[in-house]
């Protein structure tokens, strides 16, 4: 018989997340208290949002802080650079044809 110890996260009495080490459960304990401070400030703000929106972009935010740090310092994201699009048999055959001619 194996012992597993469990790190639970509960907020209100409610279990959010479980895991398997310390530190993951702490950090997202921490980013709980960050979304629910950020829900906080957006309850404030003069723009109309449901509950549940500011709940769902208040966790979006947490979980993406250090990017949102960023831009909030003025560095610019970074883009998702364009992938390479793959070469076809259609390609190769196109190729083909030009150097036959």
């Amino acid at each position: 018989m194996a012992v597993v110890i469990k790190y639970v996260v509960e907020r209100n009495g409610v279990e959010r997340m479980t895991f398997t080490s310390k530190k993951e459960a702490d950090a997202y304990d921490k980013m709980l208290d960050v979304a629910e401070s950020l829900e906080q400030m957006l309850a404030k703000v003069d723009v109309p949002l449901s509950e549940q929106q500011v709940e769902s972009l208040a966790l979006e935010i947490a979980k993406r802080k250090d990017e949102f740090l960023s831009v909030l310092k003025g560095v610019k994201p970074e883009t998702p650079k364009k992938a390479k699009k793959p070469e076809t048999d259609a390609d190769d055959e196109k190729v083909a044809n030009i150097n036959q001619a």
